[in-house]
């Protein structure tokens, strides 16, 4: 017989954080491209939601970190189904017809009128990525005994993001004429070192919030018998 599931304080409120900064990273931040000019760097050009979305890295970071790759790998699926709902949601209200006294429809297609391809390119680029990261690190935390931390939430995030960049943008963008494609792994790279480089900016704060869950929940999971299969239904 299986035992139940242990219950957490703190659980839910972390899977709620993560899927409310997924959500908003992607259906808010690519409705808008900015551009500043920063000291030795230049001019950078990027989508606003590169500033958000590598925070669901460091959620996924610390639900494995914490609770262990299983139950991680239910937050990820929460995740997913309510990004999946999300873009159905705006395709459908997008589509919906406009009445004849209400004018913004052109506004409203250009910050929430993603075509299906970009929301697919999204849907698999951050399945894959999140996986890949919750993995890593949950195999660096075994292999380094639960020593170094700043180690595998900034290796995992490497592994997660390079696996999230290099699928979202050839799939979402490759031939749609939007970027130039002989400009696409240039593209790539600058969207891996900017997320790579949020997760180490907030490494000091990912600590302190580890730290402190661990102690509140009494817990730090090891996935000695962890099955990793991401289908697995089983904690």
């Amino acid at each position: 017989m299986t035992a139940p599931r242990r219950q957490y304080r703190y659980y839910d409120l972390v899977m709620v954080a993560f899927v409310t900064v997924l959500v908003c990273s992607n259906l808010i931040g690519p409705g808008k491209v900015t551009q500043i000019s920063l000291p030795i760097l230049g001019v950078l050009t990027f989508g606003a939601g590169i500033m958000f979305f590598p925070i669901s890295f460091i959620f996924g970071d610390i639900l494995t970190e914490v609770y262990g790759y299983a139950s991680s790998r239910r937050v990820i699926w929460a995740g997913f189904t309510a990004l999946t709902f999300a873009s159905f949601m705006a395709w459908v209200i997008v589509t919906l017809p406009a009445a004849p006294f209400w004018h913004d429809q052109a506004a409203y297609n250009s910050v929430y009128g993603s075509t299906w391809r970009i929301a697919l390119a999204s849907l698999v680029a951050f399945w894959s990525g999140e996986f890949v990261n919750s993995y890593v690190l949950a195999k660096m935390k075994m292999m380094t005994q639960g020593r170094w931390l700043w180690t595998r939430t900034i290796g995992s995030t490497i592994f997660g993001e390079a696996v999230d960049s290099m699928l979202f943008f050839p799939l979402a963008f490759y031939g749609s004429g939007d970027f130039p494609d002989d400009q696409m792994p240039m593209i790539v790279l600058a969207q891996f070192l900017a997320k790579v480089g949020v997760e180490v900016l907030f490494t000091p704060v990912t600590y302190k919030i580890v730290a402190w869950l661990k102690s509140a929940e009494h817990e730090d999971y090891y996935d000695y018998n962890t099955d990793f299969n991401p289908f697995a239904l089983k904690n």
